[in-house]
């Protein structure tokens, strides 16, 4: 089991892919408890002036003019809890959860929440005794904090809700009383500060970020195979042509796609063919695959701002201020993915318009839909109908939910960020785009089974070649492929595909 160790230290997306893995032992520095401490007494002592403290001595939201005696404060915050844990859906994946508990450690360590240092020491043995709240999927807004979900947080930590304890469901009393961990008892502030905050938002941003390195590699690599196997120049990949390009990302995609090609015969073979210029989808591989890569670049700078920030609210300064913001809005995360989901749609329509180029067939190579035996089979045709379909579908996900907002809490959050939802849907883009890359990696496949199969192919897309000839049953002509696509997809979406070319070349 690894362990990962919360301090004031600057953290990136990357840390957080063991939590998607396994669950993982969490410990806390010195420092950072010292500064929760600092935190809380400095709350302690404005509690103690009677200074009016919105949240703790005061109402919610647009009931923030309504003073709380001092004997109704705890149950304020228990009151607030329960009343938003109101999510709907299905539960998140445990590698959410557990980010969002992680998250939520780092905020805390800054030193600026007021709560007790006990409330962190509770999230941490929550992780090591692998306690997840389970958290509805749907009902926040990104903004005044992802509420209804965090309250699902909040509420297993006080012992109520259902958690999964050890990979099993169940209610959080059990699991609690099983594993011999007390219930939190939420003191001023403290319900108001779990719910509070863009934790959530945040965490699919992150799952955003780890499924989209590797699935812009793996872009790259059905790339290179389809250029080698539909005949199409390597030419348009020189260095020298794109160093006149300013765009990073440009300039490593065609990298990536030269050196995957390096040793092929096949390449060589159509050196004289004639062809002047291959279509956009091959020919602009750079341009576009490029282009994703330097939107990736930007909004994981943007996501992992976000991982470092404060996100609280009220926030207790080191002077001993007690300041109302909106560090609770998660619009820089909704913008984010909403710039990976135009990225990763694009990443899957090129995909699909490469397929589609194999479709017509190459003149003496194979036939249209790369048939054995036109006309009795129909070949790939429908595989890549399939393509298309995820491809249409993605279009209308990348919609920016970022530029959508709806009034809540009575008209005082009247601009909210709908963080959750532009991640989802980035993540739905995701997955269709696996789906898009397997077709067109089979697609190229069965080209090279039929018209180039005794040819060395490129260093690195030899090693692809290996790979679906023992998932694909290419010899058997017309098939069922949808077993064959999904296996692809897993490939892809474990890793396997990627670490197996990159085992031989280095790719960026």
């Amino acid at each position: 089991m690894e362990t990962l160790r919360i301090s004031t230290r600057s953290f990136t997306y990357k840390d957080f892919a063991p939590l998607f893995k396994s669950n993982v032992r969490v410990s806390l520095t010195k420092d950072s408890l010292n500064n929760i401490e600092r935190s809380h007494k400095r709350l302690l002592a404005k509690i103690e002036s009677g200074e009016t403290i919105y949240g703790v001595n005061t109402g919610f939201g647009n009931l923030s003019q309504i003073r709380i005696d001092p004997k109704d404060q705890k149950q304020l915050q228990l009151n607030l809890v329960r009343s938003h844990a109101s999510g709907v859906g299905n539960p998140l994946e445990p590698g959410l959860v557990r980010s969002i508990l992680i998250l939520k450690l780092l905020t805390y360590t800054k030193g600026y929440s007021g709560i007790r240092p006990v409330v962190v020491e509770k999230i941490v043995q929550f992780l090591n005794k692998d306690i997840l709240p389970v958290i509805p999927e749907k009902g926040s807004v990104g903004a005044s904090g992802d509420l209804a979900p965090l309250g699902h947080m909040a509420l297993a930590l006080i012992g109520e809700g259902s958690v999964f304890y050890q990979g099993k469901k169940m209610m959080t009393k059990t699991a609690l009383s099983i594993a011999r961990v007390k219930p939190l008892v939420l003191k001023q502030k403290e319900g108001l500060s779990l719910i509070n905050g863009t934790q959530v938002s945040t965490a699919i941003g992150i799952k955003g970020l780890l499924e989209g390195d590797n699935l812009l590699k793996t872009a790259d690599i059905a790339g290179a195979l389809s250029v080698e196997n539909s005949f199409a120049s390597r030419k348009v990949f020189r260095k020298d042509i794109h160093e006149t390009k300013m765009h990073p990302g440009q300039q490593l995609v065609a990298r990536n796609v030269y050196k995957l090609l390096n040793g092929s015969k096949i390449v060589q073979s159509h050196s004289n063919c004639g062809i002047v210029q291959d279509p956009y989808s091959f020919r602009c591989i750079p341009h576009i695959h490029g282009a994703v890569r330097d939107t990736f670049v930007n909004a994981a700078s943007m996501i992992n701002n976000e991982i470092n920030s404060v996100s609280d609210n009220p926030l207790v300064l080191e002077n001993g201020d007690i300041v109302s913001s909106g560090h609770f809005h998660a619009e820089h995360v909704a913008q984010a993915m909403d710039f990976l989901a135009i990225g990763f749609s694009e990443l899957g329509a090129i995909s699909e318009r490469r397929s589609h180029y194999f479709m017509k067939g190459v003149k003496s190579k194979f036939e249209p839909f790369v048939t054995k035996n036109p006309g009795v089979e129909s070949g790939y045709m429908i595989a890549h109908v399939t393509a298309t379909s995820l491809a249409s579908e993605n279009k209308t996900l990348a919609h920016p939910a970022s530029v959508d907002s709806l009034s809540t809490s009575g008209g005082q959050e009247d601009l909210v960020s709908m963080a959750p939802w532009a991640g989802m849907k980035l993540l739905q883009i995701q997955q269709n785009v696996r789906y898009i890359i397997a077709v067109e990696l089979i697609i190229a496949g069965a080209a090279n089974n039929i018209a180039s199969e005794k040819i060395r192919s490129g260093k690195g897309t030899g090693i692809v070649l290996k790979i679906l000839s023992s998932t694909c049953n290419y010899e058997n002509g017309d098939r069922i492929l949808s077993g064959e696509i999904e296996s692809i997809a897993k490939v892809i979406k474990n890793g396997e595909l990627v670490n197996a070319v990159t085992k031989q070349i280095f790719m960026e």
